[in-house]
């Protein structure tokens, strides 16, 4: 499971009234290198893909991310079963500090019903390459 990267920069619309960035940022961005990864991941691929909805977050606030910090964004999927796949987000700063981690279950839908669908193998595949 090969973590996947993207930075990003704190700007003045992420902070909140304590001067820091402000929670719901953090879950947007979780959700933007979940979105980036699997766009990579997929880049290459054919036909009809299965889509992914949240199911839950579980997010660990360590320390706080100021204005003008430059973060790395790094994600993998730790595990996948059945129509569930638990990804892990970690958000650092430029000392390599980790300020978050976000643990999401994500569910695999059919893309024609919207239905709940186990994952195929090879998107399994795909994850731990």
């Amino acid at each position: 499971m090969k973590p996947y990267s993207i930075h990003t920069k704190v700007l003045p619309e992420h902070i909140d009234d304590l001067g820091h960035v402000n929670n719901v940022q953090y879950l947007y961005w979780v959700q933007e290198v979940a979105h980036a990864h699997w766009e990579e991941l997929t880049k290459n691929l054919h036909g009809k893909l299965g889509v992914w909805v949240v199911r839950s977050h579980s997010i660990t606030y360590k320390s706080p991310a100021l204005i003008g910090d430059t973060l790395q964004l790094r994600t993998y999927v730790k595990q996948s079963r059945g129509v569930l796949s638990e990804r892990i987000v970690e958000i650092f700063d430029s000392n390599q500090r980790l300020l978050t981690q976000c643990s999401t279950q994500w569910c695999y839908l059919n893309p024609s019903t919207n239905e709940m669908e186990k994952i195929p193998q090879s998107i399994i595949e795909l994850f731990e390459s």
